[in-house]
């Protein structure tokens, strides 16, 4: 089991405290080992097994505690019996109804820290949340990253080498389950070919009630052709269109929301850098795991740059960057990342392998007068920094310690 010490880090300060500690991501990122992780910090701290409380509600055992009062009557009944504070947690606290006022009398009437997760990013929104507002903290769990899933990898088939192991991330994505697979090529597929569909299913259909299941799977398959690709829902209206197929944008803009907030995609925002404002059309988007993209679509070797992007744009956000993307005059930079007052540029290509491949590239910056960082990254192994702007290979650039 991986540590996931960049997520264990954030949640310490945490545990123990009277906020409830929410867990959110994209079903099977590893919210449900980021539990056991906390409850073994919290048995080296000396917290008893009697102390603490789990259930996961996608437990048939636990069917009968599906709603808020089935819930409430249960953990009362069982915090009665813990002598001191109880240790509460929920996995996949969605499937309860009203799940929010239970949680909060739990708060509210017991001495207890509280730990919930979920696969929907509005976990957290409308009008049950207000129950909740400014009590809780949330945690995004994404899929492995590049040093995660190589310290995973090299843990079934040591000294691979840094190069194989990421060609082999390319092909797998980051879903951890993959190590149980031992990443034989084809039962990881069906696994993430099985996974993409729980998430299309449960995460998407049925809890937003879509009836065009046919229509969500096009726009699925556009989405994911088009990962790094600027696009607007008029534009994919236009596409179905073609295709002898009307829908309105709304209805497509509808649907990529629901894919959204199931963490399936992630939405890039451009930034225009002359008007420093942020521009509403023709956005991007990016896959939560490139993995699934290869299992379910193909295609990440005939379009590794793109999924370079992909690669790259997930690991900012692992790091808390906010991100967009670039527009300065008729050129475009990839990721703007901003943190705490810090802010880094970065152009990703596959490789700079012509003289005008380098000049388009590093070109792209002349008309960004500021300081902050600036970076090309691609797969080449020499570096070929030049003019105040850093080259770097994107595995160098993916486990770098911090960018600067």
């Amino acid at each position: 089991m991986i540590k996931r010490e960049a997520y264990m880090s954030r949640i310490r300060p945490f545990i123990g405290g009277e906020l409830i500690k929410v867990i959110t991501g994209i079903r099977r990122s590893g919210k449900s080992v980021m539990l056991e992780l906390i409850k073994d910090e919290l048995a080296a701290a000396g917290v008893g097994r009697e102390s603490v409380v789990s259930i996961n509600f996608e437990d048939m055992r636990f069917a009968r505690l599906l709603t808020a009062q089935a819930l409430h009557d249960e953990i009362a009944s069982r915090v009665k019996q813990i002598e001191g504070k109880a240790y509460l947690f929920f996995d996949e606290i969605q499937e309860v109804a009203d799940w929010e006022k239970c949680v909060n009398s739990f708060r509210v009437e017991f001495d207890c820290d509280i730990y919930i997760t979920g696969s929907n990013a509005k976990l957290l929104s409308g009008e049950l949340a207000t129950y909740l507002g400014g009590r809780y903290v949330e945690f995004v769990v994404y899929p492995f990253s590049f040093s995660e899933f190589t310290e995973l990898y090299r843990s079934a088939f040591p000294d691979t080498p840094p190069n194989v192991c990421f060609q082999k991330y390319l092909l797998f994505g980051g879903m951890p389950y993959l190590g149980n697979l031992r990443y034989e090529e084809e039962p990881c597929r069906q696994y993430l070919k099985d996974l993409f569909n729980s998430v299309q299913l449960k995460d998407i259909v049925k809890r937003n009630q879509v009836r065009d299941v046919d229509l969500l799977e096009r726009i699925l398959a556009y989405v994911m052709a088009n990962i790094g690709t600027t696009f607007s829902a008029t534009s994919v209206s236009k596409f179905f269109k073609s295709e002898k197929r009307g829908v309105s944008t709304e209805t497509i803009l509808n649907y990529i929301t629901y894919c959204a907030d199931a963490y399936l995609f992630y939405r890039v925002r451009r930034q225009d850098l002359q008007g420093k404002q942020i521009l509403t059309t023709n956005e991007k988007y990016y896959a939560a795991d490139h993995g699934i993209r290869e299992a379910v679509y193909g295609g990440n070797m005939r379009d590794v740059n793109l999924v370079l992007e992909n690669i790259v744009f997930m690991e900012m956000l692992r790091r808390g960057y906010s991100v967009t993307v670039g527009k300065a005059g008729d050129k475009e930079i990839d990721f703007i990342a901003e943190k705490h007052g810090e802010k880094i540029y970065v152009q990703v290509c596959y490789l700079l392998a012509s003289d005008e491949t380098v000049r388009r590239e590093f070109g792209v910056y002349e008309t960004v007068p500021d300081n902050y960082p600036k970076y090309v990254v691609s797969m080449d192994e020499l570096d070929l920094s030049r003019n105040g702007i850093k080259h770097s290979n994107i595995r160098d650039f993916l486990t770098a310690a911090r960018w600067s």
